[in-house]
């Protein structure tokens, strides 16, 4: 190995450290001390819960575990939101698990909270997962009550998903093991089966203490809605069980009794392990990230026997197309190639870039896939679209349009990854966020961002210059610099794939080489939704 080779790789591994340390204390929760109080009441932790209740040496692919990462600080922060989610396997039977995690705030919701369940209620209802819902909450977090409650995306929204969720034959159970207060009670109620932790849970619409208040009653909260009142009395449960454990195994034996559904019929052959070694994507991806490499290299250590068939190999070089194989599933893929290549003209093509021709050809490849009903897979490191008067007589925007229009409309399912930058409208055109990937992760070496730090500050600081000079108060060179190193450092701050994930931009960071495993849970989570839309693009300009 060269020594560029070993520098890229000493870069990615010191990254990839920082996301094992960063992970490890966000599962943690509320903290070593709070999860000792909650052991000592009888109650395992959200993700002691998830361990016990999915299948042993089974794989759970966690949803937002950095959501609320480095935010409420003036309220003691929020790690993972307050909630574990996630994709996992409980009786052989792939679902989506929702475990409140009374460790921080008694499992109460801030705003990320809402915008993370909703995020696995999503999940669920695109590939048609049944769903677990394990209740330990206080509801919502009063001092932040008005970002949460009214809105169309708040906490509210969650129980018009329960009912959807019903009307589509999605299975919900829902057991009580804390806390279920006020609104979030109405969450449990409307699943298919509602169990109870006795003595640990309780549901009501108004704690004792509230009623006191509200109606001069006096009464305990055991007796206004503990598993007795509610299994025997009221019928708002259906069972009560004396731990956290005979709980959860009776959510498998209801698992195990679940019928077959129909599948997507997504294409998957015996997997194949790549022929090129996974862990030299650590040494091909630059530590500098405007320093060129070639894509094909860090796909073919991602793809079954590291076979890659291109699509217009030779046509639209600044993106590369193709099919392959990830862990058996049939995939195509559509990449930014990082290299500098030459276009037919002989003319130099800058790595990162969509040109006109490039756009032309994802937007083929796009309705191909979907014509033969093959999922997309997106890896992004992409700079944007070309500017530049060349480009926009040659039409970059109408073949730009023409790539958003086909990728908005695949019908198929869509994954996206993100290995260096994300920047512009290059994230629309690569399937970010806005654009409803089933899945989205970053790798620890992503930017995301409209722009560069670089051209941000650059571009904001010429702003401020003229501003100054135009009230006739030109800045020194010295105030210049200051605002420069100013601007940057709050741009770089938000150009982290942690910032991206803890606003659940993105589903989490990854290791690169659990890449393979994500996809292959992806599209395996997919398959369980059959396709009912026929694509059409609509109108696109020619």
């Amino acid at each position: 190995m060269n020594l560029e080779f070993n520098k890229n790789e000493d870069h990615n591994r010191r990254l990839l450290a920082q996301l094992q340390k960063r992970l490890a204390q966000v599962k943690l929760g509320g903290g070593a001390r709070r999860i000792d109080k909650h052991h000592k009441k009888g109650k395992l932790t959200a993700r002691e819960r998830i361990d016990y209740l999915t299948d042993e040496g089974s794989p759970f692919l966690e949803i937002g575990a950095f959501a609320g990462d480095d935010m409420y600080k003036e309220h003691g922060g929020c790690p993972s939101g307050g909630v574990v989610a996630g994709i996992g396997y409980v009786k052989g039977r792939m679902c989506v698990v929702v475990a409140n995690d009374a460790t921080v705030k008694a499992g109460a919701w801030f705003p990320i909270t809402a915008k993370k369940n909703l995020r696995a209620q999503e999940v669920a209802m695109e590939n048609r997962l049944p769903v677990i819902y394990l209740v330990d909450s206080a509801g919502v977090y009063l001092p932040l009550q008005d970002e949460i409650f009214p809105d169309k995306e708040h906490f509210g929204r969650q129980f018009r998903n329960n009912a959807r969720m019903s009307s589509m034959g999605i299975v919900q159970i829902a057991a009580i093991m804390g806390s279920c207060v006020a609104g979030g009670a109405y969450l449990p109620i409307m699943s298919d089966e509602a169990l109870i932790v006795d003595k640990t849970g309780s549901i009501f619409l108004a704690g004792s203490y509230l009623v006191k208040a509200a109606i001069g009653e006096v009464v305990d909260n055991e007796t206004l809605g503990g598993a007795t009142t509610h299994c025997e009395i009221s019928g708002v449960t259906d069972n009560k069980y004396q731990s956290d454990q005979e709980c959860l195994e009776a959510i498998r034996d209801i698992f195990s009794n679940l019928g077959i559904t129909d599948n997507a019929g997504f294409n998957r052959e015996e997997s194949a392990e790549p022929k090129q070694d996974p862990n030299e994507i650590y040494g091909i991806l630059p530590s500098q990230r405007v320093k060129p490499y070639n894509t094909l290299d860090i796909i073919k250590r991602l793809v079954d026997s590291s076979r890659f068939s291109q699509y217009k190999a030779d046509y639209g070089k600044s993106l590369i197309c193709g099919t392959a194989r990830i862990d058996g599933w049939s995939v195509g893929i559509v990449a930014n190639q990082r290299l500098v290549v030459k276009n037919k003209k002989g003319e130099m093509r800058m790595g990162g870039v969509i040109y006109s021709d490039s756009a032309d050809k994802a937007a083929r490849f796009i309705m191909n896939c979907n014509q033969r009903k093959v999922p997309l897979v997106f890896l992004q490191d992409v700079s944007g679209f070309m500017v530049g008067s060349r480009a926009e007589h040659g039409g970059i925007i109408k073949d730009g349009a023409k790539m958003v229009n086909a990728m908005a409309n695949s019908v198929v399912p869509k994954f996206t990854i993100i290995v260096g930058n994300s920047y512009g409208a290059g994230n629309y055109a690569m399937c970010g966020k806005a654009y409803d990937p089933r899945l989205i992760y970053s790798w620890p070496s992503a930017e995301m961002a409209v722009m560069s730090g670089a051209s941000a500050a650059k571009t904001l600081l010429q702003i401020r210059v003229k501003t100054a000079e135009a009230e006739g108060e030109p800045l020194t060179e010295k105030q210049q610099q200051e605002h420069l190193d100013r601007i940057t450092e709050k741009y770089n701050q938000q150009l982290s794939p942690y910032y991206a994930a803890a606003r659940l931009w993105v589903d989490g960071v990854i290791d690169p080489l659990e890449t393979r495993r994500v996809i292959s849970m992806g599209i395996e989570a997919a398959n369980h939704a059959p396709l009912k839309e026929k694509f059409n693009v609509g109108v696109i300009q020619t």
